[in-house]
């Protein structure tokens, strides 16, 4: 049977699905590319296009950020994995065959397990890279919002990531979805509300970094709560959430609720000290002031060339010394 999803109540009538974006015979195999893939990938790119646009304007040099962004990312992806394994109906099962624990091309990623990675790894990264963590993150936020947006549709393709039953205009059916309770009638395709929350949360901190940016970590924050928000509501419609073990707490709503209080508390203090400070709009590096050169490369070659000028300096008086002293040495005798 030919997959296919269809929304009766917009008289939209099976609209023809495939995972796969393309197929082509490469070295003697199969080469497979999915639409999820390629949404994420292409999500992420964009999302790194915007951070290097950006990245300037806030005196993060390029370089160093990609050196943060390439290695945060492989750990998100992986940590991703694991935080769905651990809370995973199957974790038994994933235990006893570990070689399935890795096979992320089965399924199986939770994205809030890559968004707190991506944050831990990528605040060790930007000390070690000597990069502004909060600068950084504002930028990466932006990206996240745009690549979650981009990436949802993937989900669509893939027919997952639904709702329960609902009577809405914008219901949805498909030749792979089951319905709940009731099999058959219509869901909430919650893949498309996430979807456009993210993108237009994208663009409101856009909007946030070009207008009202007062300190770096403001759209960290602002993010912190814009998604929580919008998780904590659409992971209930959902049918496939992550248990946490032995409780009726869906794991990402209490993550979200976690996100929203210290996105609140986080964004009140770094307010009240911006305040003290005196509240002024974060100034721009111009293009012409942004010389891609990192300050901390720069400073020995000053210290160094200090240094010698003091020396020569030093030289040059101790042998003027040494001289009047044997010109009156000589006057004496």
């Amino acid at each position: 049977m030919d997959n296919y999803v269809a929304f009766p109540g917009l008289g939209i009538d099976r609209i023809p699905l495939s995972e796969t974006l393309v197929e082509f015979p490469l070295f003697g195999m199969t080469v497979n590319i999915r639409w999820y893939g390629f949404l994420i990938a292409m999500g992420f790119a964009l999302a790194l296009i915007y951070a290097f646009r950006q990245a300037p304007k806030v005196g993060i040099n390029r370089d160093r950020m990609l050196d943060v962004v390439l290695v945060t990312a492989v750990v998100a992806v992986l940590c991703a994995r694991l935080y769905y394994v651990f809370f995973s109906d199957h974790v038994a099962d994933y235990l006893a065959h570990p070689e399935k624990i890795f096979a992320i091309w089965d399924g199986g990623l939770a994205i809030y397990g890559g968004i707190i990675a991506a944050f831990l790894m990528g605040a060790l990264m930007c000390r070690w890279r000597k990069v502004n963590t909060f600068a950084l993150f504002d930028l990466a936020v932006v990206g996240f919002a745009i690549g979650q947006g981009i990436g949802r549709w993937g989900n669509f393709f893939n027919q997952e990531a639904y709702g329960i039953n609902t009577d809405l205009p914008w219901g949805m059916v498909g030749n792979q979805i089951v319905g709940e309770p009731v099999h058959g009638m219509p869901v909430h395709p919650t893949f498309l509300y996430e979807s456009l929350w993210c993108l237009l949360g994208a663009l409101l901190l856009h909007v946030m970094f070009k207008k009202f940016y007062y300190f770096h970590g403001q759209l960290f924050g602002a993010y912190l709560i814009w998604y929580g928000v919008e998780r904590s509501f659409v992971e209930g419609l959902r049918t496939d959430s992550l248990f946490i073990p032995g409780t009726p707490i869906r794991v990402s709503q209490a993550v979200s609720l976690l996100a929203i209080v210290g996105g609140a508390v986080f964004l009140f203090f770094m307010f009240r000290r911006a305040k003290k400070a005196g509240l002024t709009r974060v100034a721009f590096v111009t293009a012409a002031e942004s010389e891609e050169v990192a300050p901390e490369e720069a400073k020995p070659t000053i210290t160094l060339q200090e240094e010698t000028v003091e020396e020569i300096s030093t030289e040059e008086t101790i042998s003027e010394e040494t001289t009047e002293e044997d010109d009156e040495h000589g006057k004496d005798h």
